[in-house]
């Protein structure tokens, strides 16, 4: 497997004209990310990661982030900026519960 590529589960939903609208996904390590935008879906290769499909741009924790649909896969790149946002997101965590 090409170590920029990340294959997640994804929780989509089909629009009456047919299309496919993700709403989160879940990590490697088994947390779930809620997707609170798509701003762009188009056909597109991936360059650093190889393969085409469906490109879906999205926003995760303010960061941008991309799911490629491809070959009934859905996989996960820009994992700098997720690891970013999780990094971030385990801050914020810590400090709610320090006492």
């Amino acid at each position: 497997m090409n170590e920029n590529k990340i294959y997640v589960d994804v929780n989509a939903t089909f629009t009456k004209d047919g299309m496919l609208l993700p709403k989160s996904f879940v990590w490697e390590d088994g947390v779930e990310y809620e997707i609170s935008k798509v701003k762009d879906i188009r056909r597109a290769a991936s360059l650093k990661a190889g393969g085409a499909g469906m490109r879906y741009t999205c926003v995760v924790d303010g960061k941008e982030v991309y799911l490629f649909y491809e070959d009934n896969n859905i996989a996960c790149h820009g994992q700098q900026a997720l690891r970013s946002a999780m990094s971030e997101r385990q801050d914020r965590a810590h400090r709610n519960f320090r006492l």
